[in-house]
Order: C-alpha cells, then structure tokens, then sequence
C-alpha cells in the first residue's frame, strides 16, 4: 500500500508525528508521503495519521 498527500494539506504536521516512516514535511511545510509501498509494520500507524488529518489530506494509492 501506498499513500499520498494531496494539495489540501495545511502543514500541521499531525500526520508526521503519527507517522514519521511515512509521511514528512517538504521545503514548503507541507506534508508529503514516501513513494514507496510501506511496510506492513507501518500501515496501522500510516492509516491513523490519515483518518486524523484535519483536511483529509491523505490518500491511499
């Protein structure tokens, strides 16, 4: 599975601190996820950040 950040992101940040092996904060303080599939240690802590995600920034792809 991956997952990515589409351009409603507002840069809180909530969903890298939930999730830092996934998702980061770019040049322009804005959230961005690894391309990349995530590990399955990681999808539970990656699916949090995305059903907390104020703007529901966070898609599965």
């Amino acid at each position: 599975m991956k997952y990515f950040v589409n351009e409603e992101c507002i840069g809180c940040g909530l969903c890298n601190g939930l999730c830092p092996k996934v998702f980061y904060m770019n040049q322009e303080g804005v959230a961005e996820a690894v391309d990349q599939e995530v590990d399955a240690d990681d999808v539970s802590s990656a699916n949090d950040a995305m059903n907390s995600c104020p703007v529901q920034a966070i898609e599965e792809r």
